[in-house]
């Protein structure tokens, strides 16, 4: 196979090696049609934080319990958290 001759500067990227921005640049909340919503009942376990696809759910200390925290900021409604909750603490809601 004949060598490229091709001077650009351009660098040489590899399949999935950068992104243009981070992700906390990408806020993405403003298209969800369903909103996801922590109930009383969440024991803080962990699980929807495992699961969460775009990393906007944390758990913390809400009234001296733990709970999962959900930031409406990039979440986007995929409801995944609700599908793995083991005590279905997360309730979907329609998007207002």
């Amino acid at each position: 196979m004949p060598k490229n001759n091709n001077k650009s500067k351009k660098p040489k990227i590899s399949i999935g090696g950068i992104t243009a921005k981070t992700t906390l640049a990408n806020k993405t909340g403003a298209w969800r049609s369903k909103r996801p919503e922590v109930t009383d009942k969440c024991a803080g376990c962990g699980v929807c934080v495992e699961y969460c696809p775009e990393g906007c759910i944390a758990i913390q200390a809400v009234k001296g319990k733990r709970k999962a925290v959900i930031d409406y900021t990039y979440c986007k409604g995929c409801m995944i958290c609700a599908s793995v909750c083991p005590i279905k603490a997360v309730i979907e809601k329609q998007e207002k």
